[in-house]
């Protein structure tokens, strides 16, 4: 399955949900050969595998990297992210 969109979950140590992201798929591979999901403004990129397994890529200078970072599959055909809008 070629997922198209992400919600990017970023969450502390404890796991607790800090940040959501939505990514679009974008015409680069990341180092691991798999497709690079990007956020509009293109400050959060990550490498997303068919797996699932997230990898989040630097986009500038003085980024720390993200420790806890879970990738959620969103439907094509829903441009706002579900019901409710962008926060489902």
């Amino acid at each position: 399955m070629n997922t198209l969109r992400y919600e990017l979950v970023f969450s502390d140590g404890a796991g607790s949900a800090r940040d959501v992201v939505t990514v679009e798929r974008t015409l680069s591979k990341g180092p691991g050969g798999h497709p690079v999901y990007s956020d509009p403004t293109g400050i959060i990129r990550a490498e997303i595998s068919d797996r699932g397994e997230v990898r989040v890529l630097a986009s500038g200078g003085h980024q720390e990297p993200a420790q806890s970072v879970v990738a959620r599959p969103l439907p094509d055909g829903d441009p706002e992210g579900g019901p409710g809008g962008p926060h489902g």
